[in-house]
């Protein structure tokens, strides 16, 4: 095991580190931490973009380091070696293979940091595991997700707003087919704040299965949930079950009313028209809230 003076002395010998305040430009974040020799220093840890993350200078030396900064006490150590990990998951991804379960629990440990500048960092390392490691990590995610889920929904804006951009990152990464049976449960959520970020992730996983993935899936089943949302208490939640029920709509409408009738097995029950659909589906209030939705939505296209 490295010791914390040898991690210590490794990370903070690089540039994004700063031990001074004298600096004419405000931080991005600055906070007091105490060295190994117990002298206070100011030290100003930048949040830096994924597209801005320079490659690993010692790929081995900064691996064997990791697991160590990760368990630091020390915040500003303990950035750094989040922001390694976004490193390795940019350049080296498949260096991480082997710990990624340790990574992820270590990971969720950062989320949890009272510091503001150890969860912001944590959570912008989230969106680049999830880019980096797509479907590899949905054995790991439901802790990950539940932290991603409070992060979003708390009143600290900087903190909301990197957590809701991991949240993007992960329906862009995982594919829909994993994601959703993991965010459903999630909708039956008690607090309204987390049921709203949950129903705008599920609508957008919903949108990268395509017409043949909502299928497979089953538009009945989603139509389901959407009209439960519908009536939910906050508007995110209403708004992301109409951008939903707008995408079954049009799924539907393609498969089923546009297809040529000839091609339609005998036995197979006819539904012609979307109205008779939700109604087949969905209680008799709830179709029409449903078509009350996607029928404004089509008169205003």
């Amino acid at each position: 095991m490295m010791s914390e003076t040898a991690v210590r002395d490794h990370l903070l010998s690089k540039p994004y580190i700063k031990n001074n305040a004298s600096s004419d430009q405000p931080p991005v974040c600055r906070d007091e931490a105490v060295n190994h020799d117990m002298n206070v220093v100011i030290a100003e840890v930048e949040y830096i973009e994924s597209e801005k993350l320079e490659d690993l200078k010692d790929v081995d030396t900064s691996l064997k380091m990791l697991i160590p900064g990760l368990e630091s006490k020390d915040w500003v150590l303990l950035c750094e070696a989040l922001n390694n990990v976004r490193r390795f998951s940019i350049y080296h991804n498949e260096a991480l293979e082997d710990i990624l379960d340790t990574i992820i629990s270590l990971l969720v440990k950062s989320l949890k940091n009272p510091r503001s500048a150890v969860c912001k960092t944590g959570i912008m390392t989230c969106a680049d595991v999830f880019k980096a490691f797509g479907d590899k990590i949905i054995d790991f995610l439901d802790p990950l997700f539940t932290q991603l889920l409070l992060k979003s929904s708390q009143d600290k804006r900087f903190v909301c707003d990197a957590a809701e951009k991991a949240l993007e990152a992960l329906t862009t990464w995982i594919s829909p087919a994993l994601l959703l049976p993991k965010l459903q449960p999630y909708l039956k959520n008690r607090n309204p704040r987390i049921r709203a970020k949950v129903s705008m992730c599920f609508s957008r996983s919903v949108r990268q299965l395509g017409v043949d993935g909502l299928k497979a899936y089953g538009i009945n089943k989603l139509i389901q949930i959407a009209a439960t949302q519908l009536s939910d208490q906050l508007p995110e939640s209403r708004e992301a079950a109409r951008a939903l029920l707008l995408e079954l709509q049009t799924a539907y409408e393609k498969s089923h009313v546009l297809a040529p009738k000839l091609n339609m097995p005998s036995e197979e029950p006819r539904v012609h028209s979307w109205e008779q659909f939700c109604e087949s589906n969905l209680s008799k209030l709830s179709a029409q809230a449903v078509l009350r939705v996607t029928s404004v939505a089509r008169a205003g296209s």
